[in-house]
């Protein structure tokens, strides 16, 4: 944002008009504001200031209108100095509370219903990602026979979360020596984090590849950074679609198609969210049209905060049209993240 100072009569006259423009989804005009606000201004006044407002990018003229709508620029002041304080009413937050607590001790169950909840509650698009294995740390490894020549292998971490991956031998293989490989395996390996594995994992397995063991490690040594990594971009939980095309915005068949087309690509949204995450940054992240850095999403707001489960974290949020209330949303998305995080925190 550039040094220009907004006087105090245009930052009212800038929080009035969206105000008014997050009501209607209609241009504001200078006699609106000065029927709906007692502000002691005529209409001629209030023109004014609108069009101060607009020549220095708060607010934006639309040529079929007289109105004036918010611009990026002018969502961004209001959001950092105008809007009310985030605060979340004791009915939403007993909804949120008795929600989470029907999880049944399942994660992903627990995960499905935030993003649901956040939905209902906010009116938009909302988006819970799984927490990342990176910086997981293991607790145990099964392997389980599918057939002679092929194993699961299921890797749990700290967290309570797990993973799979189906692995193919080059020779047969017994229960036996697959017993005994996991045995061996989750000795040397439980309790460390994955990116400590992938870098050691040769080290620690060299005088256990024997003859007899041998082709299930050299599969392991092969599949490691498969196995020990994480496999889960694209694992998110996305709701709401219904809400968010009830939306003035999405009437035009142009927008309403740009929005199927997000829900049903959520690589986009997934790509963003984690462009987000941040495990020193405990703040509601808060990024307004522009500010995304993704053209497919220039018309859209999102607020998103992290949730922590043991040492890893995930990400919920919300995305909508720009024209949303804010201060509402905010109070919703960071309460749900705290509450999660100590729903979550319970199961361990």
């Amino acid at each position: 944002m550039d040094d220009y100072q907004l006087k105090e009569r245009e930052k009212a006259i800038l929080r009035f008009v969206i105000h008014q423009f997050i009501l209607t989804a209609n241009p504001v005009g200078s006699r609106n504001i000065s029927k709906k606000y007692n502000i002691g201004l005529s209409p001629a006044s209030i023109r004014n200031i609108m069009s101060d407002l607009e020549d220095t990018g708060f607010l934006d003229h639309p040529h079929t209108s007289a109105g004036r709508v918010p611009t990026d620029k002018g969502y961004r002041f209001y959001v950092d100095s105008l809007m009310d304080a985030p605060k979340l009413d004791t009915a939403a937050k007993k909804i949120i509370d008795t929600n989470l607590s029907l999880g049944q001790n399942q994660t992903e169950e627990l995960l499905k219903i935030t993003s649901n909840m956040l939905s209902e509650l906010t009116s938009q698009l909302a988006m819970v990602t799984y927490p990342k294995f990176e910086q997981a740390v293991l607790q145990k490894i099964q392997i389980v026979q599918l057939s002679s020549t092929r194993i699961l292998v299921v890797v749990s971490v700290q967290s309570g979360l797990v993973k799979t991956i189906t692995l193919e031998i080059d020779a047969e293989v017994g229960e036996e020596q697959i017993s005994s490989v996991q045995q061996v395996l989750n000795e040397r390996l439980s309790g460390l984090r994955f990116s400590e594995i992938r870098s050691s994992f040769e080290e620690r397995v060299k005088d256990f590849s024997t003859e007899k063991f041998r082709p299930i490690i050299r599969v392991f040594l092969e599949s490691v950074d498969k196995i020990f990594t994480d496999t889960s971009t694209e694992k998110a939980i996305i709701s709401g679609t219904k809400n968010i095309l009830k939306q003035p915005e999405f009437e035009d068949i142009s927008n309403f198609q740009s929005v199927v087309e997000l829900i049903e690509n959520k690589d986009i949204i997934i790509h963003v969210l984690d462009g987000k995450k941040n495990p020193a940054d405990t703040e509601v992240s808060i990024t307004i049209g522009q500010e995304i850095n993704d053209q497919k999403l220039s018309d859209y707001s999102m607020i998103s905060k992290e949730y922590k489960i043991g040492d890893q974290f995930g990400t919920l949020g919300i995305m909508g049209p720009k024209r949303m209330d804010y201060s509402k949303i905010i109070a919703a998305v960071v309460y749900i993240a705290e509450q999660l995080t100590q729903e979550l925190t319970k199961q361990r």
